[in-house]
């Protein structure tokens, strides 16, 4: 028999937890995370870089440039020419200090090379590094 006022097994007692909030919260983290992360734009090439005992491992997030040995200058897996480089490293300098690297062929002409590095300090660049695979040997 029941009582009024009494509550039966099946009824809830009020210890329901609602999820919602946290559901909400979860969702505003990852948006700021997503929001906030950094990538890294790669150039979209494969250059077969020299060696370096003196390698050293670099922030993550940086300017990627390539330099082919065919004499391409490649951003972002387009081809930009050397006269690219001044602008895409003055619009993003303006951001935040990043560095640049340059990944450049093993048969780049020296020539070139410095030309890019030159454009690259004259778009406001002030470290600008080359990527090389670290080694002892060719």
């Amino acid at each position: 028999m029941r009582r009024l006022g009494a509550s039966s097994e099946s009824d809830s007692d009020g210890t329901d937890i609602d999820i919602s909030p946290l559901i909400d919260c979860i969702f505003i983290l990852l948006l700021f995370f997503i929001v906030t992360t950094s990538f890294v734009r790669e150039t979209g090439i494969d250059v077969d870089r020299p060696q370096a005992a003196s390698s050293q491992q670099l922030e993550r997030n940086s300017l990627l440039f390539a330099v082919t040995s065919d004499g391409a200058v490649v951003y972002g897996g387009e081809e930009i020419g050397i006269g690219g480089v001044r602008p895409i490293v003055k619009r993003n300098l303006q951001k935040e200090d990043i560095p640049v690297v340059i990944q450049c062929d093993k048969a780049t002409a020296a020539w070139l090379l410095v030309r890019v590095i030159d454009e690259a300090k004259l778009g406001g660049a002030e470290r600008v590094s080359l990527a090389t695979r670290k080694g002892d040997s060719d």
